[in-house]
């Protein structure tokens, strides 16, 4: 398939704060086997669970990653968005930077009042660089004081402190504080909700995905089988596993909350078709057609044209079938993206 069969262009409704509750968000609920799009709330969805299904999330936590400094000597205004933390013991990162033709290697950025600067290393793509910080003690802590919460730029707004916590899901482990975006899935999920399935008898299995730059990129092919996606470290541990399996051998549903969590299943299958407790990078790219050995059911956003999540979601889905529900979202005045409404394809 090609690249712009992915394009649409329906009218769309660009959320730019979350539903107030969470739990509020609309929900599309697609069949795959009968071709039926409901229009319901997200509370409804503990409806579709069954006792011995279970739910798979991501619990890996978004760091506000977006920070801004001055230009050594020309005082000029950086922003810096952390990716990720290369070497620890020497505070050595992966950032992108805006204005990128004006940050060469040899550069210092300042921050927080010129307490620290950053000086740039390398240069690994066009926005990117590698950089090493002088800070002198937790940089972690101080990153959360200075740094906004990486909201999506098409939200046209600027980050509060609100977002810190809207931007984050309710199952977020304060452990595994890595990522520079949420599964925006799972931000629709409540405490309460959790409990009812759990109540249910549901199980609730939790992995990591720490979600990183691929969350910015654009496909730039129109050859699907030449793009290449950014590498993104992940962890299933046995016990979670073990949760999966039982439920795949017992015949239930295994539903799937958000794309990350997909690729994560997805790279880890045994050739008997259960998942492997497993950890490292996968650069799984998944788009039509796919068979997918692990989620049978799946917890989604609305995306935008022509992105990694929205090719995953067609695979799922079938091509027809999400033209339809999207065309019926963007009647029905669905919010979409990030802190949009919610869909599950059973």
């Amino acid at each position: 398939m090609k690249l712009s069969e992915f394009r649409y262009a329906a009218k769309t409704t660009v959320a730019k704060f979350p539903a107030d509750p969470r739990d509020s968000a609309k929900l599309m609920v697609v069949n795959r086997q009968t071709g039926e799009v409901e229009d319901k709330t997200f509370t409804d969805i503990i409806q579709y669970f069954q006792k011995g299904d279970c739910l798979v999330i991501n619990d890996t936590k978004v760091f506000p990653a977006r920070v801004f400094g001055k230009k050594e000597k020309t005082n000029a205004k950086i922003e810096v968005m952390l990716l990720r933390e290369l070497k620890a013991a020497e505070r050595i990162w992966d950032v992108l930077v805006e204005p990128a033709r004006k940050v060469r290697i040899g550069n210092k950025i300042y921050f927080d009042n010129n307490r620290f600067y950053c000086e740039v290393i390398d240069n690994t793509t066009s926005r990117g660089r590698t950089v090493r910080f002088s800070y002198d003690g937790d940089l972690h802590k101080v990153i959360d004081r200075i740094g906004q919460m990486p909201i999506p730029s098409y939200i046209k707004r600027d980050p509060t402190e609100l977002d810190k916590e809207m931007y984050q899901c309710v199952f977020a482990n304060p452990n595994k504080l890595a990522s520079i975006a949420p599964p925006t899935a799972g931000l629709h999920f409540t405490e309460e909700i959790i409990a009812e399935l759990e109540k249910k008898g549901v199980r609730i299995a939790r992995i990591t995905l720490h979600i990183g730059q691929g969350i910015f990129e654009n496909i730039e092919v129109e050859d699907l089988t030449k793009h290449r996606m950014y590498s993104e470290y992940f962890e299933i541990s046995k016990d979670s596993s073990d949760l999966i399996n039982k439920s795949l051998k017992s015949k239930k549903s295994v539903f799937a909350v958000g794309a990350s969590v997909v690729r994560a299943l997805e790279s880890s299958v045994l050739t008997t078709g259960a998942v492997k407790p497993n950890r490292g990078w996968t650069d799984k790219f998944i788009y039509p057609p796919y068979e997918f050995k692990i989620t049978n059911r799946f917890i989604t956003n609305f995306h935008q044209p022509a992105t990694p999540s929205l090719l995953l979601t067609s695979a799922f889905s079938g091509l027809d079938l999400l033209v339809k529900s999207y065309k019926r979202a963007s009647k029905q005045d669905y919010r979409f993206f990030a802190y949009g409404d919610a869909m599950l394809i059973l």
